[in-house]
């Protein structure tokens, strides 16, 4: 099933988009919004499978075509954004580019920071900064949305909390990071709002592809039309789906409607690519002595897409161009 919201109020309205992102149809009789389906999983679920189920086999009523530029984010605003780094051969790497040594229970103790969750942004609205001295850069990442998550449950039993999965560009500002890190209280400037893809995809769309708690597909990206990178989304990652939930609700609960992060897809394979601009300066520095490749500029265009086995879009594609504020 694939659920995406149409710019509307601030939380969108909720449709129900056909398997190949041509049409879709509101569902107000089912869930006004994403948020509302996801507080009533278990009564709205079958329903909108319904609806879903009758748009590929015909037509439904008061179906239109599906724009992703209409779309906001599929929740415009969640109760919790949790972003992890998954990718542990990611931050090694990054951190091997500027000197620094790995503890070694980043391999068995995932990282996850809390990030901002009042404003996502749409999948083709742009990515906006004042200044680009600041480092613009993207993260493609893959995410999932949960239900409710009681605390302490394990990573055993947290598969059966996800309900959706879905693209980010989590937008990092690089030059940001480094003097706020230092104060020992996290993100904040540097991380501001994200963009999501157009659809959400219950974890059946993936077929075979979802396994473990993880997506076995490569992530690509482009800048200004060029291939960035393709990494595979299900190789190299340390930690699973499940297991970053597990984290997250350890000393919490999780209410329905949470968003955990990937963090930055990455292969130790560099011969496809990177999924942001950081780990391809890492690389540089590490083979050349210094980075080549800038940080974004205002008018470059960033594209974030995956692809299923029959080269179909699964969860449409994020497609943004970076502008200053105002225009």
């Amino acid at each position: 099933m694939k659920l995406a919201s149409l710019k509307q109020g601030r939380d969108g309205a909720l449709v129900v988009v056909s398997r190949d992102l041509s049409r879709c149809v509101p569902v107000p009789h089912i869930a006004h919004t994403l948020q509302a389906a996801l507080d009533n999983w278990a009564d709205t679920a079958p329903r909108l499978m319904r609806v879903y189920d009758l748009m590929n086999e015909g037509e439904v009523a008061g179906e239109k075509p599906f724009d992703p530029r209409e779309c906001a984010a599929p929740l415009p605003r969640a109760y919790q954004w949790a972003d992890g780094s998954a990718y542990v051969t990611h931050v090694e790497l990054v951190r091997k580019a500027r000197g620094a040594d790995m503890p070694p229970s980043f391999w068995t103790d995932p990282l996850i920071y809390q990030g901002g969750s009042d404003s996502f942004i749409g999948p083709c609205d742009p990515v906006l900064a004042a200044d680009e001295a600041w480092g613009i850069d993207f993260e493609g990442e893959v995410a999932v949305i949960t239900d409710d998550v009681p605390m302490g449950t394990d990573a055993a039993h947290t598969e059966k909390h996800i309900k959706l999965l879905m693209l980010v560009n989590d937008v990092s500002l690089r030059n940001l990071i480094p003097a706020e890190l230092a104060k020992g209280f996290g993100f904040f400037q540097s991380k501001p709002a994200s963009s999501l893809s157009p659809v959400a995809v219950t974890p059946d769309e993936l077929d075979q592809a979802w396994s473990g708690g993880k997506v076995h597909l490569p992530l690509h990206v482009w800048l200004n039309g060029e291939r960035f990178g393709e990494p595979n989304a299900g190789e190299d990652m340390t930690f699973s789906f499940p297991q970053l939930i597990a984290h997250a609700a350890k000393t919490r609960a999780l209410c329905a409607g949470s968003i955990i992060g990937s963090g930055t897809v990455s292969n130790k394979d560099g011969a496809r690519g990177s999924a942001c601009i950081a780990e391809r300066r890492s690389l540089e520095t590490i083979e050349h002595g210094a980075a080549k490749t800038p940080f974004l500029k205002f008018g470059d265009r960033i594209k974030i897409e995956m692809l299923d086995l029959d080269g179909c879009s699964i969860f449409g594609a994020i497609e943004q161009t970076v502008r200053h504020y105002g225009g």
